[in-house]
């Protein structure tokens, strides 16, 4: 009998113990459960965090699409300078062709003249060589004029912005 009464009383102060889990749990005394101020702080602290975030995340986009804007600008810029560089190679192949006809034909009109001929065709074509290659010159120094203006007009115009 001692055993029952042993049983009864460990049973009693199980449901004893179950009855306080219980009342506590409806009042909320649930250690496992976080206490409402700390929640709202950590809500807080979330909130405050994606606000920070979402400001890294527009400074990115900004920094972003200026990088975008100054790679557009870059390669517009090799674009042109490209240009440019092979314009003045044909010019300088259309000099160094015209020099070569102005050496041919000085040339002849040097050999024409050790032999005592004045040959009129051969004057005119070392005039009419001298001409291409001065033409030839001219639009060298043209296109390098140019090239110039090009680099210095975006100073110029930043200058004028600024004053």
């Amino acid at each position: 009998m001692s055993d029952i009464v042993e049983l009864e009383r460990r049973i009693v102060a199980a449901l004893d113990r179950i009855g306080r889990g219980l009342d506590g749990l409806q009042r909320g005394d649930d250690p496992d459960r976080p206490d409402p101020s700390e929640l709202e702080a950590l809500r807080e602290a979330l909130e405050t965090e994606r606000g920070a975030n979402a400001q890294l995340n527009e400074r990115v986009k900004a920094l972003h699409d200026r990088q975008e804007t100054q790679v557009a600008r870059l390669e517009q810029r090799v674009a042109d300078l490209t240009a440019r560089a092979e314009a003045a190679e044909a010019d300088v192949d259309r000099l160094r062709a015209v020099n070569a006809k102005l050496r041919e034909t000085s040339a002849a009109l040097r050999e024409a003249n050790a032999q005592g001929l004045g040959d009129p065709g051969a004057i005119d074509a070392a005039m009419l060589a001298e001409l291409e290659a001065l033409t030839a010159l001219r639009a060298s120094d043209r296109a390098e004029i140019d090239a110039i203006l090009a680099e210095l007009m975006p100073v110029a115009e930043g200058g004028a912005a600024h004053a």
